[in-house]
């Protein structure tokens, strides 16, 4: 049975929030870590926004989000460093 989310404490409400958008921060990362710079920065909030949101009752949500956001996170570096390394002359 699902609660009424009028009902519902607003802090737990807030981190339900934060938890829902940590996994979308984390697939926005995801897509936006062809650029370097957009990606990582999802990613930061992401992971940010999944710590608030694990205080909350939906905990794996935010733990999907964060380990979404690690995973952004950790490409937008990489390739960063790819295009880094690959312009730079020999």
């Amino acid at each position: 049975m699902q609660t009424d989310s009028a009902s519902l404490d607003p802090e737990e409400r807030q981190n339900k929030f934060f938890a829902l958008l940590s996994v979308a921060l984390g697939l926005f990362s995801l897509c936006g870590s062809i650029i370097p710079v957009c990606g990582a920065g999802l990613s930061i909030l992401g992971i940010l926004f999944g710590v608030f949101g694990r205080k909350s009752e939906n905990y794996r949500i935010a733990q999907v989000g964060t380990a979404l956001s690690a995973l952004g996170l950790l490409i937008a570096v990489m390739y960063a460093i790819f295009v880094y390394i690959a312009g730079s002359p020999e």
